[in-house]
């Protein structure tokens, strides 16, 4: 595969304001495990194997467990997410299909029970932001295996 678009080089502004978005996510007061849980979610329903590579890694060194991580897929059957993980994913998943019932009421309440309002607008940035990374990534078509997370420091 090779990469059409390097936004850093020809558009740089591209970055810069999508990381923009990330240092907000980043300061916000969600638990940063529960934001990567998130993006690692929304790049699987989109298929961004340059995102699914950079979360994985992102929540490995977060100390993340390996069972979490593989069977994020699968959340719902799995007993290994808490209530709120689980709202956040459900509304994850909904705002990414938005196509599919257009972020249910009832997806929506479930959020609400287990996020303030100014936490559930965070979680809905994250979702909007790393769908915006993946159809960047996505369109450019990044090649997946290279990024290193940071080191985390428990």
């Amino acid at each position: 595969m090779t990469v059409r678009l390097n936004y850093g080089k020809v558009a740089a502004g591209v970055y810069e304001a999508m990381e923009a978005l990330d240092e907000y996510l980043g300061a916000c007061g969600l638990d940063s495990s529960l934001l990567h849980l998130v993006r690692l979610r929304a790049s699987q329903v989109n298929g961004c194997a340059y995102c699914l590579d950079m979360h994985w890694k992102d929540l490995r060194a977060l100390s993340e467990a390996e069972q979490r991580l593989y069977s994020l897929d699968a959340w719902r059957e799995c007993p290994y997410y808490t209530e709120r993980e689980r709202a956040a994913l459900a509304w994850t998943e909904a705002v990414t299909l938005i196509v599919d019932g257009h972020a249910p009421d009832a997806i929506y309440e479930e959020a609400r029970a287990h996020f303030g309002e100014k936490e559930l607008s965070d979680l809905t940035l994250a979702v909007a932001t790393i769908n915006a990374w993946n159809r960047l990534s996505i369109a450019a078509r990044l090649v997946p295996g290279t990024y290193q997370p940071a080191t985390h420091t428990p």
